[in-house]
């Protein structure tokens, strides 16, 4: 059973910073951020492979940084200069074996 425990999330003023958190029950080569706004469709924010490469969406460049741990199975989002255009449900999400895992989604509200 693969699991993806997030942590980290709430609530801050914009050109704040949050980091979040993404523990796996296991190894996954691919993991990354894809988050949710109302109405929206859920979309990738970084992704990152075991091997350390790393891919962002142009949205976010220059602000967020993904980053891993693999001794520890754990994922991190180092977000800055956040925006109100960053208020979503983040998900941690994992791709392991052609299958996709899914964290449970946490709140990041950015006010202005």
């Amino acid at each position: 059973q693969v699991q993806l425990v997030e942590s980290g999330g709430g609530l801050v003023q914009a050109g704040g910073s949050l980091r979040l958190s993404c523990a796996a029950s296991v190894s996954i080569f691919t993991m990354g951020w894809y988050r949710q706004a109302p109405g929206n469709q859920r979309e990738l924010v970084a992704q990152i492979y075991n091997n350390g490469v790393t891919d962002y969406s142009d949205s976010v460049k220059g602000r967020f940084t993904i980053s891993r741990d693999n001794a520890k199975n754990t994922v991190y989002l180092q977000m800055n200069s956040l925006k109100p255009e960053d208020t979503a449900v983040y998900y941690c999400w994992g791709r392991r074996r052609g299958n996709d895992y899914w964290g449970q989604g946490t709140q990041v509200t950015v006010s202005s």
